[in-house]
């Protein structure tokens, strides 16, 4: 099967700093993909030099067997969302993809076939009219969307769509995500919810500090850490500290903090859940919680990188 997109060796440096070291990745028709890290992790630079809008310093990027490059042809066939709504607020919902589908070259009864297509799809038949101000916030990203589905791209591409939106219209943006796939789309889904990639993706590319540190089916994935357990406990006092003395008790893994938490990867949970709060007791921490967690894609990201996930 061709891939939809093929990255080899993509590397993108600002200034001494590298953004994103050498990542290789693919995309299948139908496949939905998930490339998961924290805010920095390189996520954003990646999609934007696969969607043709930064050169890399080296490497390539082919999208449906055409070379991607700024101003390449190739961006024909990507529908991009971005991260930030890019949206005309005092437009109707129907007047800006009117105007988004002119910028893809559609005209007459094309356009207002796809117009309509893409607002039934995306659950805003019955609010076309209305101006887009007037939307909440997971409407206005469903329609965002829908803007990057009007020229029936080969390969979409989402950039964090469900940040900051309800739990209700997150529910949606991901089922509608699931559809894409089903229906022979190729998806490329940044994210930082673990559990959105567990939910939608078929596989998944965990990146950090720029590099791509694996890569699998969540299932293979959580394979690769199946006999670990992860403890959380949510504390106050010097965390810091705390996550330090639990490093060095005997079968831990990985410690970090993030959000009020220290996080442990360890073989048996359980059994260490009296040493970490006696820990606990001994440097003056406040345990509000502790819970074990069976593995799952967060198990992972700790035990590859050593760190929580990090927003």
């Amino acid at each position: 099967m061709t891939a939809v997109l093929e990255c080899v060796g993509l590397t993108r440096r600002f200034g001494e700093r590298v953004a994103v070291d050498a990542v290789s990745l693919r995309v299948e028709p139908g496949e939905t993909y998930g490339l998961l890290g924290p805010n920095g992790a390189g996520k954003s630079t990646t999609i934007r030099m696969v969607c043709g809008l930064l050169a890399a310093d080296s490497g390539i990027v082919t999208v449906a067997g055409r070379t991607m490059a700024p101003g390449s042809a190739a961006r024909a066939d990507v529908g991009y969302v971005p991260q930030d709504v890019a949206l005309y607020p005092d437009l109707s919902a129907r007047e800006n993809l009117r105007f988004f589908g002119r910028m893809y070259g559609l005209r007459g009864p094309t356009l207002a076939a796809r117009v309509a297509e893409v607002l039934d799809l995306v659950g805003l038949a019955d609010r076309g009219g209305e101006r887009v101000e007037s939307f909440s916030g997971g409407m206005k990203r469903r329609l965002n969307i829908g803007a990057g589905l009007l020229h029936r791209p080969r390969l979409l591409v989402l950039d964090e769509p469900t940040v900051g939106v309800d739990p209700q219209s997150r529910h949606a943006i991901l089922d509608s995500v699931r559809t894409f796939g089903a229906a022979g789309m190729a998806v490329l889904y940044t994210t930082h919810y673990m559990e959105e990639a567990e939910r939608i993706c078929d596989r998944v590319g965990i990146i950090d500090r720029g590099k791509l540190v694996a890569e699998g089916t969540p299932r293979d994935l959580v394979a690769m850490v199946a006999e670990r357990d992860r403890v959380e406990v949510a504390a106050s006092g010097d965390l810091t500290a705390f996550a330090a003395a639990c490093a060095r008790l005997d079968g831990v893994d990985s410690a970090d903090t993030t959000d009020g938490q220290v996080h442990l990867v360890t073989a048996d949970g359980r059994a260490l859940l009296p040493a970490v709060l006696a820990v606990a007791e001994r440097g003056g921490i406040g345990v509000r919680s502790a819970q074990v967690v069976e593995p799952d894609l967060e198990t992972v990201f700790l035990h590859l990188t050593g760190t929580a996930l990090r927003e």
